[in-house]
């Protein structure tokens, strides 16, 4: 008996020291450059990598998505529709993250074809390369 309550309690001594060291989902307030990929859609679109993160001091953080081209007229993130900026020939979007440890489901609406089409993209931060913004 005794030695099943060592047991017990040493389990639960690796389960409290796991879950203190866990990382946190977003470092803390600051600039950071964070690599990241995108998947879905036909492979033809890419988004500019590693992204600008911004965390705010309210504990919020965005991401600066950079897409290939200049056809994307919106994207919606967690049901939120967000609009672009057109800059340099590629649309740009300021969106919410909430964890940089989950890959994040977006949709991006693109005109490049002969209609617009909404499209379902998946993009994963690479939480080891984040670095503060020089």
């Amino acid at each position: 008996m005794k030695k099943r309550i060592i047991i017990v309690a040493f389990a639960l001594v690796l389960l409290l020291a796991s879950i203190a060291c866990a990382k946190k989902p977003l470092p803390q307030e600051g600039t950071y450059m964070i690599g990241v990929t995108l998947s879905g859609g036909t492979g033809k679109a890419s988004i500019q990598s590693p992204a600008q993160l911004v965390v705010y001091p309210d504990g919020n953080a965005s991401v600066l998505v950079i897409w290939s081209s200049d056809k994307y007229d919106y994207m919606l993130v967690n049901g939120q529709r967000y609009e672009p900026a057109i800059a340099d020939g590629h649309s740009t979007f300021v969106i919410p993250v909430e964890d940089i440890r989950k890959p994040l489901a977006v949709i991006a609406d693109t005109t490049a074809m002969s209609t617009p089409h909404e499209v379902e993209y998946t993009i994963t931060f690479d939480a080891a390369s984040l670095a503060p913004a020089s």
